[in-house]
C-alpha cells in the first residue's frame, strides 16, 4: 500500500542527565551516555528508513513502551522506544503513524532468531502493545528475550541476596549500581497521550530504552570474563565460501554460518539499493517469488549466540493475558470521614487550616515535609531553598510507618500517591498530594499551598544528602583536609584557590563553594524569582 508523504518534524537530542547538586562534592558516579533521538512520526519518512537500516546490523536491541494510564480496561500503548547500537535510540510515536504499516515490521522484529531482544518486565509492555494492535492481529511472543531483572541477579554473587534484590530493584536503582548513575522517573507518569512530546519526554523515553544496552554489556563482559561463555574456533572450510551471491542463492545445502551471514548482507545491499517499500518484491532464485522480510537481519556473532543459548528467555502471551483482569477490590469498603470517601475528601479541600508546625499548636514555627518516595527528587529542591525536607526512615516503609513518623516529627507528608490518601491512621492537615509531575513545578506548587518565605541568603543552607544544616564556622583548606581523612577525597585543584569548606553536622559531608555551587544558587534564584 503505498503511503502518503507527511510533513514531519525530526529532532535529535543530546541527553544529559540533570544532577541537584548543592555545593561541589567528589563523586564517583559517571555521566550517562550522549544519545542520538530519532522521532518517527511517519512509514515513509528518513527515520524510518535508518530505523530500517539499523535493524539489519542490530544483534541486540532494547525495548520499552510508554502509555497514558486507563481504568477497566488495556491503555493504548502511545511510543514505543527501540534502542540500536552504541548511541542510538528510535522513539516510535504510535498516535501519528499508521499501525497497519508497523504490525509486520513489528512482529517480525519480536520473533527474529537473529535479534536478542531487552527489556524490563516487558510481558506487560507486550500485553498493552498487542492490545493497542488488536485489529491488526496483535502479537502473543517475544523471542528471544533477556530481561534487565534476570540480568541484575545474575552479577548478584549471592543467589540469596539476588532474589531479594529482585522484588524490589527498580530500573533506577539497577543502572545506579551497575553503571554508575541513577536514572530520573518523574515523566513516567506524564501525559503521553498528550501531542506534541515534549524534548523532556522524547529524552526520558529513550535513555529508558537504551540503558538497557549498557547494562546487557556489564553483563555480557561479566559472563564471558567468568568463562560461563565457552568459546570455540570456527573453521571456515566451506568450498563455497568464495562463490557470489547468485550461486550461493542456488546452492541448496549452505550450512556455515559466516556462508548465511554474508548471504544475508548481501541481500540487505540488494534491498537497499532496489526500493524502500516494505511490500516489493524480490526474486530469490529462478522461477520463485517472494515477499520480502521487512527488515533482513545478519546472524549473531558467535559469542551473543551462545549467550543468548544459555539465559534468553521468550515471553508467551496466553489468551487470559489478553483479557484485562477485573479489580478484586470492589467489595472493598472506603474509609470516609463524614459520609465522605477519604481521599476524595483531601483532594477537594487541597490544604486548609492549621500546620503542624505552627506554635498555635505546638511547633516550632519552622515549615516541614516528609517527602515519600515518589517525590524523593522534590525533597532534595527543598533542601535546596533551605526548607527541612526528610525522607521515610526505610526505603519501602508501609503506611502506617510513614504516618507515624510525620507525627512524631510534627512534618506534613509530600506525595502523588492518591491510595495514601485514604488511609485509616491520617489526620486533617497531615497530608498533601503533589499535583505537578517535574521537581521545579513541584516546588513552585509546595511554596504557593504553604505560602513558604524563601529568600536567598536561605538557598544551599542544608545538606542535601541527609537534610542536616551545616555548621557555623566555615573550615580552612587545612581543618577540611584533616575532616575528610578516611572519609571524603576533596580534588587537589582546589588546595590553591583559597575556598571556604561547610561540613554537614549530621553526616559530616564537605562542601565547597565552586562553580557547581554558583550556578545552584542562581538556578533556584531563576526558579523561585528572588530577583524580580
Amino acid at each position: 500500500m503505498h503511503l502518503h508523504k507527511q510533513h514531519i518534524v525530526i529532532s535529535k537530542y543530546s541527553i544529559t542527565t540533570k544532577r541537584s547538586i548543592v555545593m561541589d562534592s567528589h563523586t564517583q558516579n559517571e555521566n550517562p551516555p550522549k544519545l542520538k533521538v530519532h522521532l518517527v512520526t511517519c512509514t515513509d519518512s528518513a527515520e524510518f528508513r535508518v530505523l530500517s537500516e539499523s535493524l539489519t546490523r542490530a544483534s541486540v536491541v532494547g525495548l520499552d513502551a510508554e502509555w497514558q494510564p486507563v481504568r477497566r480496561t488495556f491503555p493504548r500503548v502511545s511510543v514505543l522506544q527501540i534502542a540500536c547500537g552504541e548511541s542510538t535510540v528510535f522513539v516510535l510515536d504510535f498516535l501519528s503513524l499508521p499501525l497497519s504499516s508497523l504490525s509486520e515490521p513489528l512482529r517480525e522484529l519480536f520473533v527474529s532468531p537473529d535479534i536478542l531482544k531487552l527489556g524490563f518486565g516487558f510481558k506487560q509492555d507486550l500485553v498493552y502493545l498487542s492490545s493497542t494492535f488488536c485489529s491488526h492481529g496483535g502479537f502473543d511472543k517475544v523471542e528471544p528475550y533477556l530481561d534487565i531483572k534476570s540480568v541484575y541477579n545474575h552479577l548478584q554473587h549471592s543467589k540469596k541476596h539476588a532474589s531479594n534484590s529482585n522484588q524490589s530493584k527498580s530500573l533506577s536503582t539497577i543502572c545506579g549500581e551497575v553503571l554508575g548513575f541513577t536514572l530520573s522517573k518523574e515523566l513516567q507518569c506524564s501525559d503521553w497521550s498528550c501531542r506534541p512530546l515534549t524534548e523532556e519526554q522524547i529524552t526520558y523515553a529513550a535513555m529508558d530504552a537504551h540503558i538497557l544496552l549498557d547494562v546487557f554489556k556489564v553483563f555480557q563482559a561479566k559472563v564471558v570474563k567468568e568463562g560461563d561463555v565457552i568459546l570455540e574456533s570456527t573453521v571456515l572450510s566451506n568450498p563455497d565460501a568464495s562463490l557470489g551471491l547468485k550461486d550461493l542463492f542456488r546452492n541448496h545445502d549452505i550450512s556455515d554460518k559466516v556462508l548465511r551471514a554474508q548471504c544475508r548482507e548481501a541481500l540487505a545491499i540488494v534491498r537497499a539499493t532496489t526500493c524502500s517499500d516494505v511490500s516489493q518484491i524480490i526474486p530469490l532464485a529462478e522461477g520463485m517469488i517472494q515477499k520480502s522480510s521487512c527488515w533482513v537481519t545478519v546472524p549473531m556473532d558467535e559469542v551473543l549466540l551462545k549467550v543468548v543459548k544459555k539465559y534468553g528467555e521468550k515471553i508467551l502471551l496466553k489468551k487470559s493475558d489478553r483479557k484485562p483482569k477485573s479489580s478484586k477490590k470492589k467489595g472493598k469498603k472506603q474509609s470516609l470521614i463524614n459520609g465522605i470517601r477519604k481521599e476524595n475528601h483531601f483532594e477537594k479541600l487541597g490544604w486548609q487550616g492549621t500546620s503542624p508546625w505552627d506554635p498555635l499548636v505546638g511547633g516550632n514555627g519552622s515549615p516541614k515535609f516528609l517527602c515519600d518516595v515518589m517525590v524523593e527528587g522534590l525533597a532534595k529542591h527543598l533542601r535546596c531553598v533551605g526548607i527541612d525536607a526528610a525522607v521515610p526512615y526505610s526505603k519501602k516503609p508501609e503506611p502506617r510507618m510513614l504516618i507515624e513518623q510525620a507525627q512524631k516529627e510534627k512534618r506534613v507528608i509530600l506525595t502523588r500517591d492518591a491510595k495514601l490518601l485514604r488511609h485509616d491512621y491520617l489526620t486533617e492537615n497531615q497530608i498533601y498530594r503533589v499535583k505537578s509531575l517535574l521537581k521545579n513545578e513541584q516546588l513552585l506548587e509546595v511554596i504557593e499551598t504553604f505560602q513558604l518565605k524563601i529568600n536567598e541568603d536561605k538557598l544551599m543552607s542544608r545538606c542535601t544528602k541527609c537534610n542536616g544544616t551545616f555548621i557555623q564556622k566555615p573550615l580552612t583548606t587545612e581543618e577540611a583536609i584533616e575532616a575528610a581523612k578516611g572519609f571524603q577525597r576533596i580534588p587537589n585543584c582546589l588546595f590553591n584557590k583559597n575556598l571556604e569548606f561547610w561540613q554537614c553536622m549530621d553526616c559530616h559531608q564537605l562542601y565547597w563553594e565552586g562553580t557547581q555551587y554558583h550556578n545552584a544558587v542562581q538556578k533556584f534564584i531563576d526558579i523561585c524569582k528572588l530577583s524580580d
